[in-house]
């Protein structure tokens, strides 16, 4: 198994524990436009907490890649995906944010 299947592997098990459901070939292309800050321990994960992290989220990937407009909605997805994944929870995982933002916004094509 390649570095990238375990990493897969490793949150498709961390979505399963917390309940969530997946589309496993989108959830492997978002994990593979993340590159090699998959294999960072600190650039894997977000802080739910840190409002400059998500201040980044939504700039660099909202906005960026899926070339969504500035607005409160924005702001209130990543709070919902924070939620539904647990604000206590101390790794939510980058691709797993992404994989849960590009599916609320209906931008599920951009992987495609």
């Amino acid at each position: 198994m390649s570095k990238f299947d375990e990493k897969v592997a490793q949150y498709s098990k961390f979505m399963d524990g917390k309940g969530l459901n997946y589309d496993a070939d989108l959830f492997r292309a978002v994990t593979k436009g993340l590159g090699p800050s998959i294999y960072k321990r600190d650039a894997e994960t977000v802080s739910g907490s840190d409002a400059k992290e998500l201040a980044t989220v939504k700039k660099n990937f909202l906005m960026k890649k899926l070339g969504l407009a500035e607005g409160p909605k924005l702001d209130e997805a990543i709070a919902k995906v924070v939620e539904a994944i647990g604000k206590s929870e101390r790794s939510k995982y980058r691709a797993v944010v992404y994989y849960m933002l590009a599916v609320e916004f209906g931008k599920e094509s951009i992987y495609k």
